[in-house]
């Protein structure tokens, strides 16, 4: 890596890192965005009854918070099983919330013993869901029928999930930390990954403040613009000219 004439780094927190943890010069590495997988934008959605055929098939009710990634410890998911039963505490009463659901894409829980504990500690077996990986379609309905996206990572060098939900009018709550703030901005509800109760306090925010969610997915929604597969395959192109032509990297 150190010995490249130019690297390319999805964020400048990724470029940050680079330089800190290789000893790469900075000049030497450009930030190239990455972008929402085109079928998101291109193809329409299922029909509303074809989307409730697939989760009634998943056995799945509104409402329901969604998680999508993998589950790696830097995801965070053991803090937000733990965030998710403190807001069920405080909407157990609640008209629409009562009977909120946690629904997990990525992975079967009986891979993750430390979840199926933190789910079993915090009495949530018959409220979060594992549901394991889902086609793409499928994926889509859960995105754009979940409450809000749910993403306290601890560390990511872009984050695409959180640009996915945007994508399907879900307001989307996201972690303080490593590049996320930087990709998403004022998009996203932004809380300390490393703090249960901020988890909580945001998911309660975006399930109960109407005016705050509308903020989000309008803000999701103009987002989207910023970032795209055309224009960051333009800069890849500009970059081999350049190293080609012996050119520095810009600032």
């Amino acid at each position: 890596m150190v010995r490249a004439s130019r690297i390319l780094a999805v964020s400048h927190f990724s470029k940050r890192e680079l330089a800190r943890v290789f000893g790469i010069p900075d000049t030497k590495i450009q930030v190239i965005y990455n972008a929402l997988d085109e079928r998101f934008v291109r193809e329409p959605l299922l029909a509303d009854a074809d989307r409730d055929r697939i989760l009634e098939r998943h056995a799945v009710n509104d409402p329901f918070v969604l998680y999508a990634g993998n589950i790696k410890p830097q995801k965070n998911l053991t803090r937000l099983i733990e965030a998710f039963a403190v807001v069920k505490a405080e909407l157990r009463d609640h008209p629409e919330f009562s009977r909120l659901k946690l629904l997990v894409i990525g992975d079967a829980l009986t891979k993750h013993p430390d979840l199926r504990r933190a789910v079993v500690r915090t009495r949530l077996r018959e409220d979060v869901r594992f549901l394991g990986f889902v086609p793409h379609p499928v994926l889509r309905v859960f995105y754009s029928r979940a409450r809000a996206f749910l993403f306290p990572s601890l560390y990511e060098g872009f984050g695409l999930p959180p640009l996915e939900a945007m994508a399907h009018g879900t307001p989307v709550l996201t972690s303080n930390a490593s590049s996320l703030p930087e990709v998403f901005s004022q998009a996203a509800l932004l809380v300390n990954p490393e703090h249960v109760f901020d988890i909580a306090r945001g998911i309660r925010q975006i399930l109960t403040e109407g005016v705050l969610r509308e903020a989000l997915i309008r803000r999701g929604y103009e987002l989207l613009g910023r970032y795209s597969w055309e224009r960051s395959a333009q800069q890849v192109r500009e970059v081999y000219e350049a190293v080609m032509a012996g050119r520095a990297a810009p600032e």
